[in-house]
């Protein structure tokens, strides 16, 4: 018989005041209490929280639980499967025909190819932030600059159509819009992108979609996942960057080590991961009964794995919710784990290995403009965690 087991509110949940990197407070509870609690999803739905390190991982290379869309059994209605191309919410072999072609173009060594094109990037909005003096907000000014331009690159945005893409992209990912701009929103980021595809078609460049064009992808399916890399791409690694620059700032012992050691960045970048965990939770749906952690996962029930509260598991990490830079307990999974491991992450960490070391090394002063209570945070809400604005100033 099973052992009586944790029980949590519905998610998601608040994250206590003064506390904008630390996980919900309910979650870390739950993480106390056990690795795994029962929980109730949107609209009464009975499921389960799975908030420990190595039943989080276990549960994302378990094939006896799905990613597919159209299994989610969190609301009273059923869901749509996943469009074309937006493997993210699908099985093998559909997630296989799609990811496969994008393998090859996302390798450790392409990306650190990148790494004198996002060096130049940096620098631009160095030099754009510097020519226009304190305070600035660090957000529009060097967070979402450097993975849009970067993205939009990769994908072969013409340059003039930049701004109001970086606009439509912000407008339904940043959690804040209501529906009808939700959705308008994400409509006109769909309709650009079918446009973008066939331009493809008609003229290839030198980019992944041109690239891409020569496989038997449609152009529904080309159009999918052109979304899913500009959502991997753009608006994780932003909030990284800002909210990891409010997370350093908060902990000046951790960013003079830093500023003052460049030999620290690679062990920096993985530390901030892990602390922040910006992608905070991702759903499975069993396909059969599955026993996790001394309790039994009836099929078609659906598992919601805290990222967050796994990267702060006291049985992986010591001290697991202060931020150290010179950690060396790693192995997060801030990006994942299994067949879903996040396909942009090395691109990712060149961005980041860059953006903060030129960043710090540029404005050694750097430093927030308004109390930190002040720095307003994305609702949670959002898929991804991370700060609306961050003013900063420095010394002229």
């Amino acid at each position: 018989m099973a052992e009586s087991v944790h029980t949590v509110t519905t998610l998601p949940t608040a994250r206590r005041p003064g506390c904008p990197f630390d996980p919900p407070a309910e979650l870390i509870d739950a993480r106390r209490n056990g690795p795994i609690s029962r929980c109730t999803h949107p609209g009464g739905r009975p499921g389960w929280l799975v908030t420990g390190y190595d039943l989080v991982k276990s549960v994302l290379a378990d094939p006896r639980f799905s990613a597919r869309k159209d299994l989610l059994n969190v609301v009273d209605f059923e869901l749509p499967p996943a469009p074309p191309g937006e493997f993210l919410l699908m099985d093998e072999p559909q997630h296989g025909r799609y990811r496969k072609p994008l393998v090859g173009k996302f390798t450790a060594r392409r990306m650190r190819l990148l790494t004198e094109r996002v060096e130049q990037i940096t620098a631009d909005c160095l030099d754009a932030m510097e020519a226009a003096g304190p305070p600035v907000d660090l957000v529009t000014a060097f967070a979402k600059p450097i993975p849009t331009i970067i993205i939009c690159e990769l994908l072969g945005v013409p340059y003039e159509d930049r701004a109001s893409f970086q606009e439509q992209i912000d407008s339904f990912m940043n959690g804040e819009p209501n529906e009808e701009e939700l959705v308008a929103a994400y409509t006109a980021t769909q309709n650009y992108l079918a446009g973008l595809v066939a331009a493809k078609r008609a003229n290839p460049t030198d980019d992944v979609l041109s690239e891409l064009t020569d496989s038997d992808l449609t152009d529904e399916e080309l159009q999918g996942i052109s979304l899913i890399l500009l959502a991997a791409g753009f608006d994780t690694t932003a909030n990284m960057l800002a909210l990891g620059t409010f997370a350093l700032l908060q902990h000046p012992a951790q960013l003079a080590a830093l500023r003052d050691d460049p030999a620290l960045t690679d062990r920096a970048v993985e530390e901030l991961l892990r602390y922040l965990s910006v992608a905070k939770t991702f759903m499975r749906t069993a396909l059969v009964d599955v026993e996790v952690g001394g309790q039994t996962i009836e099929a078609g029930t659906t598992v919601i794995l805290s990222y967050n509260t796994a990267n702060r598991d006291p049985e992986r990490f010591t001290d697991p919710h202060v931020l150290d830079l010179h950690r060396k307990d790693g192995g997060h999974v801030a990006f994942g784990h299994g067949i879903h491991l996040c396909l942009g992450q090395q691109l990712a960490r060149v961005e980041m290995r860059v953006a903060f070391s030129a960043l710090l090394s540029r404005f050694p002063t750097l430093r927030l403009a308004v109390p930190a209570e002040e720095v307003g945070l994305r609702p949670e809400t959002a898929d991804i965690h991370g700060v609306k604005n961050l003013p900063v100033t420095w010394d002229v």
